[in-house]
């Protein structure tokens, strides 16, 4: 564990620490020929060594952390585009964390107890939050259809200049003030859920009164609210549901 402990904090501190955003940018206009991905790479590999404190022993993977560094880095320049950009910050980093792990395993061999990782407990956490996150926002629209303003399209074009992007923004907020009244649900601090609402209210409804429609105003409001009360409930739910099948 010390050893994968050490290798990740030279990771964090090689890739974000040290890594300036105009780096990055270099790497992404030159790729392979671009002079900061292999300044990059030095850091890591002078991070990498001083934290092994020049320990020759760990040749074979240092050699292997530097080298897959390298391509996964050089494939993700290639490969990325920024729609998905997100996508490919992930996968880049659990390659990075996966390669690690790997080099961790040829010194200190361990073994991974499934049985005690995939437990029914955590399966019912992760069978939560899929639905909090791909669920509600399907039944909220199926709900709250029947309120649509006549002229929705044009007032949200008149109130918000970018509808594309007020569109992926509603759906990622939604998202996470159903993640956060989860979360205060079953930590029992049912008073952050009032200051969540009240933020949101100010924030989104100061410009719905702006604009001075008030159907527009309404049909928010009710999806806001139902998105509030099925993360609550469904906080509920849990609380009663997992003490029993731990």
């Amino acid at each position: 564990m010390t050893l994968f402990l050490t290798l990740l904090l030279a990771h964090i501190l090689g890739d974000f620490c040290f890594q300036p955003t105009s780096w990055v940018a270099d790497k992404k206009r030159y790729k392979h020929k671009s002079t900061r991905l292999y300044a990059h790479l030095l850091i890591h590999a002078t991070l990498i060594a001083l934290f092994l404190r020049f320990d020759t022993t760990y040749w074979l993977g240092f050699i292997i952390i530097i080298l897959s560094h390298y391509l996964i880095d050089l494939a993700k320049l290639y490969m990325e585009r920024n729609r998905y950009i997100l996508v490919y910050f992930l996968i880049d980093q659990a390659l990075h964390l996966a390669t690690l792990a790997l080099v961790v395993y040829l010194y200190e061999p361990f073994s991974i107890a499934w049985q005690h990782i995939i437990t029914p407990g955590r399966i019912l956490f992760l069978t939560v939050l899929a639905l909090l996150i791909f669920v509600p926002a399907v039944l909220i629209k199926i709900v709250i259809a029947q309120w649509r303003p006549d002229t929705m399209e044009e007032q949200e074009k008149a109130l918000f200049k970018d509808e594309a992007s007020l569109i992926k923004a509603g759906r990622f907020i939604g998202v996470l003030e159903r993640l956060f009244v989860f979360l205060f649900v079953v930590t029992d601090h049912w008073e952050a859920i009032g200051f969540l609402l009240a933020a949101k209210s100010i924030f989104r409804f100061g410009d719905l009164r702006r604009g001075k429609d008030r159907k527009l105003t309404e049909y928010v409001l009710i999806g806001t609210l139902l998105s509030f009360g099925i993360a609550i409930l469904i906080g509920l739910i849990y609380l009663r549901i997992a003490p029993r099948i731990e």
